[in-house]
């Protein structure tokens, strides 16, 4: 009897197998974009290039905060190598020796790229 119990779970095995390295291809729809995928050495290696700009936070009397990479700054913190020198609605502005990079909430479209419009920082 233990012959065929043994027979009768590696036939198991040899149907579910299959089935869960399927299942594990299946990628969660609630994932953001740039995340790295569960299981994989790749996210725990892998820096990001540019710091992502995640929240602009603008109270009503005028101060302005944002959340770069999971955390909070005002114009004048650093952030890596660089320093803020401007917070926006949707971006900020950084400093990185005499270069200045503005990171975004949204992507440009083509369309404001042609435009050529300024963003205007408050400080």
């Amino acid at each position: 009897m233990k012959a065929r119990t043994l027979g009768a779970l590696a036939l198991l095995a040899a149907v579910l197998l299959p089935a869960a390295a399927t299942a594990q291809d299946l990628r969660d729809p609630t994932r953001p974009p740039d995340a790295p995928l569960a299981g994989s050495d790749s996210g725990a290696i892998a820096t990001r290039a540019a710091p992502r700009l995640q929240s602009v936070l603008v109270s009503s009397n005028g101060r302005r905060v944002a959340v770069i990479d999971g955390r909070t700054v005002r114009v004048g913190d650093r952030v890596g190598e660089a320093s803020v020198t401007g917070i926006g609605e949707t971006s900020v502005a950084l400093r990185r020796g005499k270069t200045i990079e503005t990171i975004r909430l949204y992507p440009k479209t083509a369309e404001q790229d042609h435009a050529g419009k300024k963003q205007v920082y408050a400080h």
